[in-house]
């Protein structure tokens, strides 16, 4: 079954110039409301090191309460780059994701979003065994994205 395990990670995908996590949106909602949507500084809460927004404040408390719940697998990074690169595309599409067996994956586009869900069964356990090597490069102080991106 894809996506048994978990891969939600201790990096946080924040973007190349954003310092938040997904851009600024409330990943609570993609479960809520099915769709991205916006957060709000006045819904911020620190989890990881790292400021997430949400648009409410029910969502911000549901997510205090289960972070790893709601948190996107693979740090927010493109689930299908991890799955079949091992490596990152930092500017992930907010609007492209999926929800597989309950957990979160964004997507660098909506075309690569759907063709990640059509091969869910092949391409989660991938990314759940590559991840920890990804994320192991990400966490090195100044991480050389060369290496990252060229396994």
């Amino acid at each position: 079954m894809a996506g048994a395990g978990s891969a939600f990670a201790d990096s946080v995908n924040t973007g190349y110039f954003g310092g938040v996590a997904i851009m600024g949106y409330d990943t609570v909602a993609y479960f809520t409301d099915g769709k991205a949507v916006k957060g709000s500084e006045d819904f911020s809460y620190e989890w990881l090191g790292t400021p997430w927004h949400f648009a409410s404040k029910e969502h911000k408390e549901m997510f205090m309460s289960e972070p790893a719940k709601y948190a996107p697998q693979y740090g927010g990074y493109c689930a299908g780059e991890v799955a079949l690169h091992e490596s990152v595309t930092v500017n992930v599409d907010p609007e492209a994701f999926k929800i597989i067996d309950g957990k979160l994956y964004l997507i660098y586009d909506e075309g690569n979003a759907a063709a990640f869900a059509d091969n869910a069964d092949d391409l989660v356990p991938k990314g759940d065994a590559k991840w920890p090597v990804v994320e192991a490069k990400l966490a090195v102080d100044e991480p050389d994205w060369n290496l990252i991106n060229n396994p």
